[in-house]
């Protein structure tokens, strides 16, 4: 992570100064985990609220002060702001049937097995995060898919040091038993190459 950070450091100092290589090698950096965590925050509806984040992450990257690790905590923060006020308004209006998000929703380029596999282990695991209780989910989100520390992630979450890095280990314990005694995406994999035909 050090190696990581330092150069996370260098790019968001870049993009600080209007370097839009800089930007970029810093969304790249930090994009993959801060759009996992709002996976498990909002679901189907993070690549949104991920564009809302980062407009205000650009918008205000100028008054950002600190080093990579600090930033990571900080987009983690503006995205963890942005779930909540997604939520808060999901609250407040009717979601669309499934039959009209469904006609909505353009079909992908890359409709290849890998390309279902991957979408099937990645439901899966947040499937398993849905079964622990919600602050040991988001403790394990932030420590192992964003990679805060215990520090950076209690600011994100408000909370003690202590507290989330004893909410994380409960969550991953948790995870590791669901994991040994259900099926995993490795089964789901199997069975979808080599599908068992029924015998009944």
């Amino acid at each position: 992570m050090q190696a990581y950070d330092v150069e996370l450091g260098a790019a968001v100092s870049l993009a600080q100064q209007g370097n839009e290589d800089g930007f970029t090698t810093a969304y790249r950096l930090v994009h993959p985990g801060i759009l996992g965590y709002l996976r498990g925050l909002v679901g189907d509806d993070a690549e949104d609220v991920a564009s809302d984040a980062w407009l205000e992450i650009a918008r205000d990257l100028r008054r950002f002060r600190g080093d990579g690790a600090g930033f990571r905590g900080w987009t983690a923060t503006i995205a963890r702001h942005r779930a909540l006020d997604h939520l808060r308004k999901q609250k407040r209006r009717p979601r669309t049937s499934l039959i009209e998000r469904d006609v909505l929703e353009l079909p992908g380029r890359a409709d290849t097995v890998d390309a279902v596999l991957e979408s099937m282990s990645t439901k899966w695991a947040l499937g398993q995060l849905r079964e622990i209780p919600p602050d040991q989910a988001e403790a394990v989100l932030l420590r192992v898919v964003v990679g805060l520390d215990g520090p950076a992630a209690a600011r994100v979450l408000g909370k003690r040091p202590g507290a989330v890095r004893t909410a994380a280990y409960r969550g991953l314990k948790r995870l590791a038993e669901q994991l040994t005694s259900g099926s995993g995406p490795e089964r789901v994999a199997d069975l979808t190459r080599n599908p068992v035909k029924d015998e009944t």
